[in-house]
């Protein structure tokens, strides 16, 4: 995602004037018009980036880094993605590695098998472009009805007459949603201002604090955040934003001396994504955001308490006032501090009070949940399955780290299972299959650290190996979770393979 590294003070041209110099030589306009396969299609800024990366790298086309930003710009925000349009696909453009994608048999078979289904479900197009893609495909590699799921039907006649039609449909250029968020999009400057944050950080804990927010002129904006962890550590740091298509933040921080991105979508006053690593997109955090003028209720932080027990809870927001209600069976002992920002108060649940999760409301807002629990029936790990990856030895690749976390579950009084949280756990390995022990894999593959953090082997043969082969491996991931004097193991999967030599900005 190199274009959109570090942002320009001034954008190189205009971006219309741009599409007409660089890309009309090939794309003539139409009857209608409208320049040729551009014309009909939307995509979200990383969709853009990847289409012009493809004419430097195949058709030779020659821009530099900040004309091609002014054009990312450009055709993101004439021809991208409403935020429904792009609802449910978002993990794609986040980085959440261990997502496990849900899509229809023939999608996943026809298309999926080589890349991400949700790289052609974050694009619009007419029929024609659909088909137009087809054909690209096969022409640019003409191997592929030779390989697997492709050979052993008639893959052509299946995408042009099965898929085309299907995509058209659930994926057409003119969406009702499009033309309403262009009427509605609100001004940049609507962003500038105070932002009240929550998040959540794998292996590391809950998080909040406020993002403050400046400039808005020509959708570039400068950012600061001040926060904390939960156990009293900062979360501090600066950079650039920049706003496609009205929604679509994407900005660079450096926190703590950490280089991070954020991919954000921005509507109705609340800003949600994920901000992870430059160079290492598997170490993130789940954020959420309210701006000051938003009277808004994002989180309780711990989101658990057990019965009969006291502990201090924070609840962060926007506008917050008044007094908290936790519902039947959890007294309010002592506000410990409040601000419009966050409200620490201790509270105590009755020794009775009836297991489940329940709304937290203060004043008129609600909206985040508190589980209160007895003891814990079920441990999760999560993510259930994860794929990690060798790398460094020498080589331009890093690794990949696996990230857990140990989810306590619980039931309540009817008998449903009902989420209580992220619980601290002891983490260990093991093989997952009788191939995996006879390969070794335990030995081989990685080590996994307390906080649940697995660092995989390096990359290259491996001569201490049967057939020196290198340090993949198959590992049963194990989570031990104790509780009122009882040891709750929870188990998960993970697989070590080999580095990903192309990794595009959607997968």
């Amino acid at each position: 995602m190199t274009a959109f590294g570090v942002l320009q003070p001034a954008l190189a041209a205009d971006g219309k004037a741009l599409l007409e110099a660089k890309c009309k030589v090939c794309h003539l306009p139409d009857d209608n018009g409208v320049q040729r396969r551009i014309g009909y299609q939307r995509k979200t800024p990383e969709g853009w980036l990847m289409t012009i990366a493809r004419m430097q790298i195949m058709h030779g086309l020659e821009i530099s880094d900040d004309d091609r930003r002014t054009l990312v710009k450009y055709l993101a925000d004439t021809q991208g993605l409403a935020p429904a349009e792009a609802e449910g696909l978002r993990y794609a453009m986040e980085r959440r590695l261990n997502t496990i994608e849900e899509f229809d048999t023939q999608s996943k078979e026809m298309c999926g098998r080589c890349h991400s289904p949700s790289r052609f479900a974050l694009q619009r197009r007419t029929a024609k472009e659909w088909e137009h893609l087809v054909h690209f495909h096969l022409g640019q590699w003409p191997s592929l009805e030779y390989q697997a799921m492709s050979r052993d039907r008639d893959w052509l006649e299946l995408a042009l007459k099965e898929m085309v039609p299907t995509l058209a449909e659930r994926y057409g250029l003119d969406d009702p949603a499009w033309s309403k968020w262009q009427q509605e999009r609100p001004a940049p400057t609507a962003l500038v201002g105070r932002w009240s944050f929550s998040g959540h950080m794998p292996t590391r804990g809950d998080l909040h604090g406020v993002m403050s927010v400046e400039g808005g002129e020509g959708d570039n904006f400068r950012i600061s955040l001040d926060g904390r962890y939960a156990d009293g550590k900062p979360f501090k740091g600066k950079g650039s934003a920049i706003l496609f298509t009205g929604h679509e933040w994407r900005a660079n921080v450096e926190i703590d001396g950490v280089a991070m991105r954020q991919v954000f979508s921005v509507v109705n006053g609340e800003m949600k994504g994920r901000m992870f690593e430059t160079e290492h997109d598997e170490r993130g955090l789940d954020f959420v955001a309210a701006k000051s003028d938003q009277a808004r209720l994002l989180a309780v932080q711990p989101e658990f308490l057990k019965a009969g027990e006291e502990a201090e809870l924070t609840l962060v927001g926007s506008g917050l006032s008044g007094k908290p209600d936790f519902g039947p069976g959890v007294q309010l002992v002592k506000v410990l501090e409040q601000s419009p920002e966050r409200l620490v108060v201790k509270v105590r649940a009755a020794a009775d009070a009836a297991p489940g999760s329940r709304e937290v409301k203060l004043g008129k807002l609600s909206g985040p949940s508190l589980a209160v629990y007895k003891r814990i029936d079920e441990v999760k790990v999560v993510p259930g399955y994860a794929i990690a990856r060798i790398g460094d030895n020498g080589g331009a690749t890093p690794k990949v780290q696996g990230r857990f976390e140990a989810e306590g579950w619980a039931t309540d009084a009817a008998g449903k299972a009902y989420r209580v949280g992220i619980l601290p756990a002891s983490w260990s390995v093991e093989s997952f299959n009788e191939r995996a022990a006879e390969d070794e894999d335990v030995k081989f593959a990685g080590v996994m650290q307390k906080d649940g953090v697995f660092l995989p082997g390096d990359a290259g043969p491996n001569p201490a190996r049967r057939m020196s082969t290198n340090n993949a491996g198959n590992l049963k991931v194990i989570a031990e979770v104790e509780d009122g004097g009882q040891t709750l193991k929870g188990e998960g999967q993970l697989i070590v393979t080999v580095q990903r030599w192309n990794n595009p900005p959607l997968p």
